[in-house]
């Protein structure tokens, strides 16, 4: 990863020492639509702008501009844009109340497995007069190591979004209402990554901790009366890339029992577990006692972003997938070797 020497030279945490789920702002942008519109928001840029997703997505990110802006800046961004660079730039942007702020912002594409770009990823850190200052070098650095990791990552996720299956508007539409939800997995993952000092790529993170963070955030934003849900997780570390195709694998499936798994019952339980097994690896186990998968449905189906999202995740692991239909509800296996 291009991030990793950068990342080395810094430390293992001075370059996620500032990140986390609201302190760097991430957009995404759609330059198939007109316009390249905005699709997506987190919360930082919710609260660094004072803009909301509601107000932000569908229009150009033009609106951040006002007086102040340097036209130069500008025009550095619309020709990244317009040859399908990546850009960084130190801009002048304004916020609701129309004061303005100094903004370090890297925009970068996001390609298909054809090298077409699908969208256009940009996180931006609001400057203080520190970074500002003659030896900004470490701020600039930092966010470039950020920028590196969540590129790759969300390339994993959003060219899922542009196979032939998904281009329907209705369909597409539903796959990035899931995006904040898809997106906050990943930030879990850097967040226990600078925990654990793995920032380089190279260092281990505990599965069990990680999933099971992964796990509870999903139960409390998707879970409803009746729906108990448990978890049983043990230690186990393995490599930041596997940490993160596992973390979005399990994000999938227990999305897919909560939101399914129960349409005709008003009670049921579901249940992730993370054991180490005897002869070595791990084994994750998501069950529920719903009304179970039909038996001319297969899973993870390849006709949804979501399976395809699975499917493109299991190809990068050599770990094997078992989906069990019960008497009553789904058993999903995932055993994963232990030298991952």
């Amino acid at each position: 990863m291009e991030g990793q020497s950068l990342s080395r030279a810094l430390g293992t945490n001075d370059a996620f020492s500032g990140f986390s789920r609201m302190s760097i702002a991430m957009v995404l942008t759609d330059p198939n639509q007109n316009d390249n519109p905005i699709v997506y928001v987190n919360d930082a840029f919710e609260r660094t702008t004072g803009y909301s997703s509601a107000v932000a997505v569908g229009r150009n990110c033009r609106f951040l501009q006002g007086e102040k802006t340097d036209k130069r800046d500008v025009d550095r961004i619309r020709m990244g844009i317009a040859t399908k660079r990546e850009v960084s730039v130190d801009i002048v942007n304004y916020r609701a109340n129309g004061t303005p702020f100094f903004n370090r912002l890297i925009i970068a594409p996001i390609l298909d497995d054809c090298g077409e770009v699908v969208f256009f990823f940009g996180i931006q850190k609001e400057l203080t007069e520190n970074d500002r200052g003659a030896d900004n070098r470490i701020s600039g650095d930092n966010l470039t190591v950020v920028q590196n990791l969540v590129q790759r990552d969300l390339a994993l996720i959003l060219t899922s979004l542009r196979e032939p299956a998904a281009a329907d508007e209705m369909s597409t539409r539903r796959e990035l209402e899931a995006l904040p939800r898809r997106l906050e997995t990943l930030q879990l993952v850097y967040e226990e990554m600078r925990l654990t000092g793995g920032v380089d790529g190279r260092g281990k993170i505990d599965i069990g901790t990680l999933l099971g963070r992964v796990a509870s955030a999903i139960a409390h934003d998707e879970g409803r009366a009746g729906i108990r849900f448990v978890q049983t997780v043990e230690r186990a570390e393995i490599s930041l890339d596997h940490a993160t195709r596992l973390a979005m694998i399990v994000s999938e499936t227990l999305h897919n029992a909560f939101n399914h798994a129960f349409n005709l019952q008003d009670e049921g339980r579901i249940e992730l577990r993370v054991t180490n097994l005897s002869g070595g690896g791990v084994r994750i186990m998501i069950s529920d006692d719903g009304e179970g998968l039909s038996a001319d449905l297969a899973w993870p189906n390849e006709k949804h972003a979501g399976g395809r999202l699975v499917r493109g995740l299991l190809n990068g692991l050599d770990a094997t997938l078992n989906v069990v239909r019960g008497a009553a509800g789904t058993v999903v296996l995932l055993d994963v070797p232990v030298n991952l």
